[in-house]
């Protein structure tokens, strides 16, 4: 089981085109942040309870009122269309299969009738450009194919700088219809379709309003903006660097998610992402008190080497794992995996 989801990086390699697998995988910059990720999640040591009844385990939960098997569901990325053919009906019919939500990135390559007829719970991710009526048709349409919330992607004022080294880059192979299937027409081509530069808390409150759906902020680290944002009516905020990709040597999410707990996590849910690699990682997160479990690329590692089938097999491989965890951690149920399974940093 780790065996297999801890190659898929290197299994995507071998089945992506160079520059598409260079474009999943590379950081901002010099790479600081991405490459310390995985590193951050492996410090933690657990203290595992005993003399507790672990005879059945469940690790099932709610995002935002949507059951999931498990805490692990399925972050936004874009170039699914570049990782398999299918891309995100893919991505959505595996999600299902495995009884978990993805989350739809508004630069996707299928259409949101597409992944919706999948029967997959899911949310559109946002990015809300300068002028905020440009993305009304895209966030309508959303809303209409079945969106059941909304995630503002809050750290992206400008796309973080990425060095290719003069190689041939992922914009250099891209085929028509990998990206963009649900924008108007011409969108991107105006004054005010840049990505907004001036996001504040009255944005969450405009695309609640707008919707009529819960708001997420993703790309949350520090507990005083997880305060301004549930102050201003989000439901959940997302600790998140982007992986890595938008300003480098930004702190890693595993050093981050408990202080934006202790603040806001009695009033609305705390999700994180990043350089989680199997179910210990994630016995951690939930220990620090996340709700869900959120990945990025190996989930796309996963559909690049065998499509639904490889997206489901992550999938059911992290909660058997995770099962196993909670099981000689002493833990039978989500609720009992608390700070105290953590050994102090």
């Amino acid at each position: 089981m780790e065996r297999w989801t801890e190659q898929l990086e290197e299994l995507a390699r071998r089945s992506l085109p160079e520059a598409v697998h260079r474009y999943i995988r590379q950081g901002a910059r010099d790479g600081v942040s991405a490459a310390e990720a995985v590193q951050a999640w492996d410090r933690f040591r657990f203290l595992p309870a005993v003399l507790r009844d672990v005879t059945e385990i469940d690790c099932s939960t709610e995002l935002l009122g949507t059951a999931v098997r498990s805490p692990f569901a399925i972050a936004p990325t874009t170039m699914q269309r570049a990782a398999h053919r299918d891309g995100e009906a893919a991505m959505a019919r595996a999600a299902v299969a495995s009884e978990t939500l993805m989350v739809v990135s508004s630069n996707a390559g299928t259409t949101f009738e597409e992944i919706a007829e999948t029967g997959v719970a899911w949310w559109l991710q946002v990015y809300v450009p300068s002028d905020r009526l440009a993305c009304k048709p895209l966030i309508d349409r959303a809303v209409d194919a079945g969106a059941s919330a909304v995630v503002l992607t809050a750290d992206t004022p400008v796309v973080g700088t990425r060095y290719d080294g003069g190689s041939e880059t992922v914009w250099d192979v891209a085929e028509p219809g990998w990206l963009r299937a649900n924008f108007p027409e011409g969108y991107g081509d105006l004054p005010g379709h840049e990505k907004a530069a001036d996001l504040g808390p009255h944005d969450i409150d405009w695309l609640r309003k707008t919707t009529g759906l819960p708001v997420v902020v993703k790309g949350v680290l520090r507990p005083g903006d997880a305060r301004r944002c549930v102050d201003a009516g989000a439901s959940a905020v997302w600790v998140s660097n982007h992986g890595g990709r938008q300003l480098d040597r930004a702190a890693a999410t595993a050093d981050c998610l408990a202080a934006v707990v202790d603040e806001v996590g009695d009033e609305a849910e705390v999700y994180v992402d990043g350089g989680v690699r199997n179910a210990r990682h994630g016995l951690a997160a939930l220990a620090l008190g996340a709700r869900g479990v959120f990945l990025g690329r190996p989930p796309l590692y996963a559909l690049a080497v065998d499509g639904v089938d490889g997206v489901l097999r992550l999938l059911d491989d992290l909660t058997e794992e995770l099962a196993e965890v909670m099981r000689l951690a002493g833990c039978n149920h989500l609720s009992g995996v608390t700070g105290e399974l953590l050994l102090p940093r």
